[in-house]
């Protein structure tokens, strides 16, 4: 028990990673960088930004931090692995290269199509006239079309488009009136895919991976997926469509070819490796990746997680994954966020949240947008707690995370209703 580990963010993902390293027996003691009130119960957290990375750099060398673990994508876009590998230090999280998986959609579309990898029929433009006439072909037969920006929209820069005059609206905001700023300098004009959607979750040591789990996330505000996307309003871990078949076949035709890829483009990929497929009448086929941990899907990841995760992220973070294994548990595990009413447009902070000390001793708290004034607990963001709870089947755990989730209140609170509606259905 001598590591020491810090880990970059704030959120609700770092809560549940701070949670789970903090019970590994190597760990002596979890840094966090910013932290939040919760993962101060578990961690010292430290008064510095994600992205300032040549301070997290400075406060690794003097704590003599064992392994860093990056949360957010931003500081990994920035080259936050970057910086840390040119000092000597042990991170977890791809480079600023092998980023590219999320930050640039051009870029992993065109890797998807070089390297036969299953994913939507595409073209790219940088010329707003060019991609309406390219929509117009799908939408002049009658077909939606999604529009991505390029870059990083935190979460917000895909639109899908049923009509031309949908499409032409999202082409113009994108890239006209710059709503993503630079992320829509190039955009991203793809078929719509039929078929349920689903995240998928394996750690590359840049050769090797372990696959993890699966998840479904639900990211529209309101119930029946209607409203606007948000950043995830609760989630469960390996949904009934999630067969051994299914899971055989993402390794073979999804995570395998990717790594590989990413190894001839000569930018191997360590870290968390996150496909959010659509599983279509033809199999699966990616609509994204993301570099770095889900959220809220990691607050149901960490629970479901047999014995200590650490030696894992470190076995990644030095490339050798040979021999690894990670343990699952049997049963399940259920998300439900609490946000702040409004969200994901504008709401109030500084609501007074109660009731968490009702919940029963096993039903996890995961904080996000939260803070603390005068011995209160306040909300301070638009997602605010996830609540969590495990069962021996889907349906025991949302169960009781939904009859943990009405002893707790404040202001204006919302959730939705209907997590893990597909797979009780």
């Amino acid at each position: 028990m001598s590591k020491r580990v810090l880990v970059v963010g704030q959120g609700g993902r770092e809560h549940a990673l701070v949670w789970k390293l903090a019970q590994s027996p190597e760990v002596k003691k979890v840094y966090s960088a910013p932290g939040n009130p919760g993962i101060a119960e578990l961690a010292e957290c430290v008064d510095i930004a994600a992205n300032d990375i040549e301070k997290l750099v400075a406060f690794a060398k003097e704590k003599d931090i064992s392994l860093t673990v990056v949360g957010p994508e931003v500081p990994l876009m920035e080259g936050i692995a970057d910086r840390f590998q040119q000092e000597n230090l042990l991170v977890f999280g791809p480079t600023k290269e092998a980023a590219r998986l999320e930050g640039s959609k051009v870029f992993s579309k065109d890797l998807f199509k070089k390297y036969g990898i299953p994913t939507a029929s595409y073209e790219t433009f940088c010329s707003p006239y060019e991609a309406r006439v390219y929509a117009r072909f799908f939408t002049d037969e009658g077909k939606s079309i999604v529009i991505k920006a390029d870059g990083l929209a935190a979460g917000k820069g895909v639109i899908i488009a049923n009509t031309f005059e949908e499409a032409d609206q999202a082409i113009e905001s994108i890239m006209k009136d710059k709503q993503f700023g630079s992320a829509g300098d190039r955009i991203v004009v793809e078929e719509f895919l039929e078929g349920e959607e689903l995240s998928f979750f394996a750690i590359s040591d840049g050769t090797n991976f372990v696959s993890i789990m699966a998840a479904q996330d639900h990211k529209r505000v309101f119930d029946f997926d209607e409203g606007p996307n948000t950043g995830g309003m609760g989630a469960y871990v390996n949904p009934p469509v999630y067969t051994d078949t299914l899971k055989e076949q993402i390794i073979r035709e999804v995570i395998q070819p990717t790594i590989h890829a990413m190894q001839q483009e000569g930018c191997p990929y360590q870290g968390v490796l996150y496909a959010g497929l659509m599983l279509t009448e033809e199999g699966p086929k990616v609509l994204e990746y993301n570099a770095r941990f889900g959220d809220p899907e990691t607050q149901v990841l960490m629970p479901m997680i047999e014995g200590d995760l650490f030696p894992i992220l470190e076995a990644a973070a030095v490339g050798d994954l040979t021999n690894t294994e990670v343990g699952v548990k049997s049963g399940s595990c259920v998300c439900v966020v609490l946000a702040s009413g409004g969200y994901p447009g504008p709401f109030e902070k500084g609501k007074e949240i109660q009731g968490l000390q009702s919940l029963e001793s096993d039903i996890l708290v995961f904080q996000a947008g939260t803070c603390e004034k005068d011995g209160k607990l306040l909300t301070n963001g638009g997602r605010v707690l996830a609540v969590v709870a495990g069962g021996e089947t889907i349906k025991s755990a949302t169960e009781r995370v939904y009859r943990e989730v009405e002893k707790v209140h404040f202001d204006g609170m919302h959730y939705r209703r209907d997590i893990a509606r597909r797979a009780l259905n």
